[in-house]
């Protein structure tokens, strides 16, 4: 019996919520928001859409008792402001602190999925108010801001961006960088198809489309709630995932987007990567823009 939550049924985390049931991905589900009209209108528009679905999820609402023996939460609280990630740090670092101490009252002890920003501090917030090992607490970091590098290559070279491999690294923000020693299209590096100048360039299109998404919406919400689910299917299936995730890295001793193997426990493995001096730097900023 899969069980998961999901905290938070803003955009995002409807978006979330909507992709567990019609995909059949949980058995069961627990939807908590502060507003309770929402969560009992999502859970009726789920129910009557179930009927049209070839799977069957018994949802639940508004109970914190409810997580203590849930596989996966995914946390998607906050009020957003899409073009700022940052901005949320005063009212979501409050919410991580009240969200935490029920999840720890609850006897909760699975997983954590975090997608609320500033998405590196308040997985840290999570892991200290809930006192869980810091493998079982882990945020989508620049799993998403490698999707969209992803993105930007494939369409700059006519290829699927899943034929892109790569990382995004650093904050979940503003100091995230392509580490492009890492990139490679087809297995080529991606020297071979671009130059220095053109690679700055490009490094700047992961960003801008995020931001044109925001602006044009009002938010995000498809491409971020697909990287929570992804994550989440690692944990239920203990799949041994390789991307980058907001991760405790021992070596700067703080949370930060980095790749990792995730499995049933969470993050397995951080994987160390061999960076050029240029890309350390920038990982060192990152991190120091990250505390």
């Amino acid at each position: 019996m899969r069980k998961m939550a999901v905290i938070g049924l803003g955009h995002v985390g409807a978006t979330v919520a909507y992709t567990l049931v019609s995909q059949g991905i949980a058995d069961e589900l627990v939807l908590i928001d502060t507003n309770e009209k929402k969560v009992v209108a999502e859970k009726l528009d789920f129910e009557d859409a179930m009927p049209r679905l070839p799977y069957h999820v018994e949802i639940k609402t508004q109970d914190y008792a409810e997580l203590k023996d849930v596989d996966v939460i995914i946390t998607a609280f906050g009020d957003i402001d899409a073009s700022v990630r940052t901005a949320e740090f005063e009212i979501n670092t409050k919410n991580a602190v009240e969200v935490g101490k029920k999840i720890k009252e609850s006897g909760f002890s699975g997983v954590i999925i975090d997608i609320s920003n500033p998405c590196d501090a308040v997985t840290s917030i999570l892991q200290e108010t809930t006192g869980l090992p810091r493998n079982q607490v882990l945020g989508t970091g620049t799993f998403l801001d490698t999707a969209r590098m992803q993105h930007v290559v494939g369409d700059a070279l006519g290829q699927d961006g899943r034929n892109v491999e790569g990382f995004v690294l650093g904050e979940h923000g503003n100091s995230q960088f392509v580490a492009w020693s890492t990139v490679r299209v087809n297995n080529k590096p991606i020297t071979e198809f671009f130059t220095e100048e053109e690679l700055e360039e490009l490094g700047k299109k992961p960003a801008e489309g995020g931001f044109k998404v925001a602006n044009g919406k009002g938010y995000t919400s498809y491409a971020i709630a697909t990287c929570g689910v992804k994550l989440a299917q690692a944990v239920l299936s203990n799949a041994h995932f390789f991307g980058p995730v907001s991760t405790y890295v021992e070596e700067v001793g703080t949370y930060v987007g980095y790749p990792a193997i995730v499995g049933a426990k969470g993050v397995e493995k951080v994987v160390s990567l061999v960076l050029t001096d240029e890309e350390k730097a920038k990982l060192e900023q990152s991190i120091y823009t990250r505390r």
